[in-house]
């Protein structure tokens, strides 16, 4: 089962409490205070892994807390700290604040650790109040209470191009011949009930990751149809591939309501540099020629993921265009984003 958003509550271990104790050793009369400090709680630290791809884990379970310290002892002997939690989640998981919407983070590469949950200090022991004037204190502090939070993960799956179409538009069969991802694929409306991710192969060691999401129909961002929720999932997509097949009554009009819907969903996701594939070409008449006007679009092409025509020249483009996005967020002047990408301009 895909999951992609849990609510979770999360606390950090309560830190130990410090000690009242005074040296009692043969020859050493009024050794004075020797009570230690309590150990510090342990930490809740989200860890990204690579292996994960589902929040399914965090929907069995609500509640997580850390270790919680130990007190101080006399001779010095300060508490053991708490041990902290590590939790799990995908690449790609954006950790907020229910309660105030805050964005505390998100976790894009592997290792990357986010603590949401700091443990509480530990409380001093007398022999910390010792002084000149006051040489046998007995004084203590309690540890503190570990924070406590409680949050939303959210995953936005990580990916260099992302697939739009209504259902049945061809998205899980191009990914099934062009990856070696296994997505569910059959002659009726919305077969893909959860986003999708392949790695596209190409020779010369190049490659990209490529994600499906499930169909958009008309009226989407509204709530119809499997409405728009999966679109998160290609929020951080380098580019777009909107699919159009050539055997719709109206080209133009499915890839007009594609573009409407992005917009309805995300302005700034609407802003993400496109293309057009013109899918299921071998169910086009060979003296029909189909097109549709897309002046925003950085390229067009006619493909059939069944028989594999025009499939490499666009694989080959959407590779260029993502290797041309890297380098303009790297900060390099952009490149003409068709130069021998095989495409052609609307």
């Amino acid at each position: 089962m895909f999951v992609d958003v849990a609510r979770i509550h999360v606390a950090g271990g309560a830190g130990g409490a410090g000690a009242v104790a005074f040296r009692r050793e043969k020859g050493v009369p009024r050794g004075g205070p020797s009570g230690a400090r309590g150990g510090d709680g342990g930490d809740v630290v989200l860890v990204a892994d690579p292996r994960l791809d589902t929040l399914l884990d965090y929907s069995y379970r609500e509640h997580y807390r850390a270790g919680r310290a130990a007190h101080g002892e006399g001779g010095n002997r300060a508490g053991a700290s708490g041990k902290d939690l590590r939790l799990p989640v995908p690449l790609g998981t954006l950790v907020r604040e229910v309660e105030t919407g805050e964005r505390i983070g998100e976790l894009l590469e592997e290792g990357h650790e986010l603590v949401v949950a700091r443990g509480g200090r530990g409380g001093r022991g007398n022999a910390s109040f010792a002084s000149p004037t006051h040489q046998a204190p007995r004084e203590w502090e309690p540890g503190e209470w570990g924070e406590e939070r409680h949050i939303e993960l959210e995953l936005k799956l990580i990916a260099d191009v992302g697939l739009v179409g209504e259902p049945n538009a061809g998205k899980s069969t191009l990914l099934a011949r062009a990856t070696a991802a296994r997505p569910r694929i059959a002659d009726y409306p919305f077969t893909t009930l959860s986003p999708n991710l392949g790695v596209v192969g190409l020779s010369g060691s190049r490659s990209f990751v490529m994600a499906d999401i499930p169909g958009i129909i008309e009226g989407a961002h509204e709530g119809r149809g499997l409405g728009t929720q999966f679109l998160r999932h290609i929020e951080r997509t380098r580019t777009l591939a909107l699919l159009v097949p050539v055997d719709d009554e109206d080209p133009q009009a499915t890839y007009e309501l594609l573009r409407a819907e992005l917009r309805g969903h995300d302005a700034a996701l609407a802003g993400i540099s496109h293309c057009v594939l013109l899918t299921k070409s071998d169910l086009r008449p060979p003296d029909v020629p189909v097109s549709v006007h897309a002046p925003d679009s950085w390229g067009q092409f006619e493909i059939s993921a069944v028989t594999g025509a025009g499939l490499q020249e666009a694989l080959e483009g959407l590779w260029a265009r993502v290797r041309i996005e890297k380098e303009a967020a790297a900060g390099p002047e952009e490149v003409d984003p068709l130069e021998g990408a095989g495409a052609w301009r609307p």
